[in-house]
């Protein structure tokens, strides 16, 4: 009895220290926090700068009047540039969920311009005249864009996006200058021929379309570099003089051509999740 006592107590504690040994050889217990997922959805306020590497535009045009007849004729100019090449941008949004984004933003942006244009004129020179033109417009947008995030990596996240709103282009006044060829003697024999043509304002539809990467540089705070291509629509640019107008002339006298910009932008996205 003895014995058998004996036996099952060394049995006992064999399986004891076997069993000290197995959890010895076990890897510690890692307890890891709880992490909580937030889905990004919510609202957020926007702003950005931008710089054009190009802008173009479809040809500039007018009419012109004949007070003997009253009959109107076109025009084109020879050459036109347009200049300006910063906008600036803020807007607010809703992120509606991983994926799909949309917001409200209003753009602006100015510029000048300068056009010169030939005729055959009286020109004491009797080589015909030509015209500078110069002027300077401002342009507001309001647009509706949405985007699709293409998912994250490493903390950046890309994205393409579309939008479609009106703007709205003012003209100052548009001030023309007309001389001999020569540039010394003035159109008509007279010493010097200038005019000044009122500046128009429009609203003209517009859209646009962008590509570009976020990275999140602060909780809440995203840093936004794209790209983004946007086309406006031409339309009035001037009317007539206030002489053309004593003589008979009415309506538009110049539109402008389509405007195309080509736009590097950054800016910052303050979410709310």
């Amino acid at each position: 009895m003895i014995r058998f006592d004996a036996l099952a107590l060394a049995a006992m504690m064999a399986s004891v220290f076997a069993g000290t040994a197995f959890a010895a050889d076990l890897p510690p217990e890692i307890k890891m926090p709880e992490v909580s997922v937030k889905n990004a959805q919510g609202w957020y306020v926007r702003g950005d700068v931008g710089y054009a590497i190009n802008a173009s535009h479809d040809d500039t045009t007018f009419r012109t009047h004949d007070p003997a007849s009253g009959d109107y004729g076109s025009g084109r100019f020879d050459s036109d540039r347009f200049s300006g090449d910063f906008s600036g941008s803020l807007g607010v949004g809703y992120q509606f969920n991983d994926l799909i984004r949309a917001d409200l933003t209003g753009d602006y942006f100015s510029g000048d311009f300068d056009g010169r244009t030939a005729s055959a004129s009286p020109c004491s020179g009797g080589a015909g005249c030509s015209t500078k033109v110069r002027s300077s417009f401002k342009a507001g947008s309001l647009m509706v864009n949405g985007y699709v995030d293409l998912g994250t990596l490493a903390g950046f996240t890309p994205y393409v996006g579309a939008g479609i709103g009106a703007t709205r282009v003012s003209w100052s006044s548009v001030n023309a200058i007309g001389s001999c060829v020569d540039g010394i003697s003035g159109c008509g024999g007279a010493a010097s021929v200038s005019a000044r043509y009122p500046g128009d304002s429009d609203w003209r539809m517009t859209y646009a379309l962008m590509a570009g990467v976020a990275y999140e540089v602060a909780p809440n705070v995203k840093l936004d570099l794209g790209y983004r291509f946007s086309h406006i629509a031409g339309g009035d640019m001037f009317g007539y003089s206030t002489t053309d107008t004593a003589a008979g002339a009415g309506g538009t006298m110049g539109r402008d051509g389509a405007l195309s910009r080509h736009e590097i932008r950054i800016g910052l996205r303050i979410t709310t999740w």
